[in-house]
């Protein structure tokens, strides 16, 4: 009865929760556009609040934006269009939705990008990149457009004058950022371009109600300057904070930052450096809890204060990854996490090991901390070493699996076809949401054994399988065989791209923003 209430419109809140969960699965949304009516209302903004990111569709995008050019450009900004030869007659003049509308995220970045892209298919690559980012933001300023997002992304050397031009259109029409919950900086290059520091200042400052904010190395002074400003107002919205790169040595404050902060709800550590006793003092100066959710560190901290840090957030911690060749800092770390950690969701283990000891150590841990484990990547090292921890993993590691996961990605050097199998028969209790398997050599392929053990027990609901080639220019994917992800279809298991259905340590930290 319900079923058929969500599908004839009865249910249009329960419908959108539903149609929302599949937001960043833009097939599974194409599809609820062709159900009826009502679903196609719901799902087309979900479809468009991000259209920049979208793969391969994003000179279309433009495409559709610029093509209803009279309805939201003014006649100097048409004078210009016009003689570029920027119109496309071959597109509908009207469209079903106000598609600009829906606009929710910008990224800097994957929207020069977009232009850049539009501009080589027309070949127009000579004219002034402005003349394109004039008019596409001035739809989304004459529609009024709720910006949820905004992420300003440096990249290449290039990008700074642009972003600079695009944040200046953007303080010229202030009411585009008036909602924004969530801001983020980042650089590629390892450098802050001072020409884009004064409109981002200004941009921040404009901003009372931030909830979220994401800022990395070259940005690092800019986010001190923000956070002990007076005039930055953010004590009572500001609730989640990533650091990604930064080398705290250069945070002297941190606890009088956070002890400013009265809604703060997570921490987020990304590849950071310096967790030294310096900084581990500023955390147990704190006269309130230090909610550290994430933790990613590449380099090998001191032990005893990782060991403090741990204990101030043990309760608060979620999302774990160390990837360091040194094994011993590894196994004490890792003993930490089984000591005082019982909450991990999500875990990324590097198998960077010359012994069997460690490899069994590390899938000891993993059982210990199963209990709440959901996301879960396995990774192993090329060479000898790697097939023997490849063959360890695939004989232990199906039997110490939780009944139910959500990301599972096996990485590993080479498969041989009896661990495999050992590993399938093993795990046949764990249903597993997304599965990937990415391999350099197998004996005689995964293929029959992923059919016997999971295509007809339907134990994944989305399967992804990655061959690297180092004599070939694409990796072989399982996603290409067109007739193999239609018989995986006829049993409900969708065969995604690998890449898209891949999940890095910082994309997942990046979905916290959303």
């Amino acid at each position: 009865m319900s079923c058929s209430k969500i599908f004839s419109g009865d249910l249009p809140e329960l419908t959108y929760k539903i149609i929302k969960y599949f937001q960043r699965d833009h097939s599974t949304l194409h599809s609820c556009i062709l159900v009826n009516r009502l679903w196609c209302r719901l799902t087309i903004p979900l479809l468009w609040e991000n259209p920049f990111t979208i793969p391969r569709k994003k000179h279309r995008v433009i495409n559709i934006y610029l093509n209803d050019y009279d309805i939201y450009l003014n006649d100097d900004i048409k004078t210009k269009l016009n003689k570029y030869k920027i119109i496309n007659n071959s597109l509908p003049s009207n469209t079903l939705f106000n598609y600009p509308s829906f606009l929710k995220y910008l990224n800097t970045y994957n929207f020069i990008l977009s232009v850049e892209f539009w501009l080589k298919l027309h070949s127009l690559c000579h004219i002034d990149r402005l003349n394109i980012f004039v008019p596409l933001l001035t739809i989304f300023f004459e529609n009024e457009v709720n910006l949820h997002t905004l992420e300003i992304e440096d990249t290449m050397s290039y990008d700074s004058k642009f972003i600079n031009d695009i944040l200046e259109l953007i303080l010229q029409n202030t009411n585009f950022i008036h909602n924004i919950r969530n801001l983020n900086f980042y650089s590629i290059n390892g450098t802050q371009h001072m020409t884009i520091k004064n409109p981002i200042l200004q941009i921040v400052h404009l901003r009372q109600n931030l909830k979220k904010i994401l800022i990395n190395n070259p940005y690092l002074s800019l986010f001190k300057s923000l956070l002990s400003s007076n005039i930055y107002n953010c004590s009572n919205t500001l609730n989640t904070i990533i650091f990604h790169h930064i080398d705290f040595k250069k945070i002297i404050n941190l606890d009088k930052i956070v002890e400013q902060l009265n809604v703060l709800e997570s921490i987020h550590i990304v590849d950071c450096f310096s967790l030294n006793d310096s900084f581990t003092q500023q955390i147990i100066n704190l006269t309130k809890p230090f909610k550290l959710k994430s933790l990613f560190i590449s380099e090998i901290p001191q032990i005893e204060s990782l060991d403090l840090l741990l204990q101030k957030s043990c309760n608060y911690l979620e999302n774990f990854r160390f990837n360091s060749s040194n094994e011993v800092s590894q196994i004490l770390l890792f003993e930490l996490i089984k000591k005082y950690c019982k909450n991990i969701k999500l875990a990324f283990f590097d198998f960077y090991t010359f012994g069997s000891q460690f490899t069994y150590q590390k899938l000891y841990l993993i059982e210990n901390i199963k209990q709440n484990l959901n996301y879960l990547s396995i990774c192993t090292v090329h060479g000898h070493s790697g097939t023997e921890c490849s063959s360890i993993i695939l004989q232990n590691f199906g039997q110490i699996l939780p009944p139910k996961l959500e990301y599972l990605h096996l990485k590993l050097y080479h498969i041989e076809a009896s661990d495999f199998e050992v590993f399938l028969k093993n795990s046949q209790n764990t249903f597993i949401k997304k599965l990937l398997i990415s391999y350099d050599f197998s004996d005689h392929g995964i293929l029959p054994s992923i059919k016997e053990y999971i295509l007809k027990k339907k134990r994944v609901k989305y399967l992804a399988i990655k061959k690297f080639s180092s004599a070939a220019s694409i990796d072989a994917q399982l996603f290409h065989l067109k007739d193999e992800v239609k018989r995986f279809g006829l049993y409900n298991i969708k065969v995604q791209d690998f890449y898209i259905l891949e999940i890095s340590a910082y994309n997942y930290i990046i979905r916290i923003i959303d």
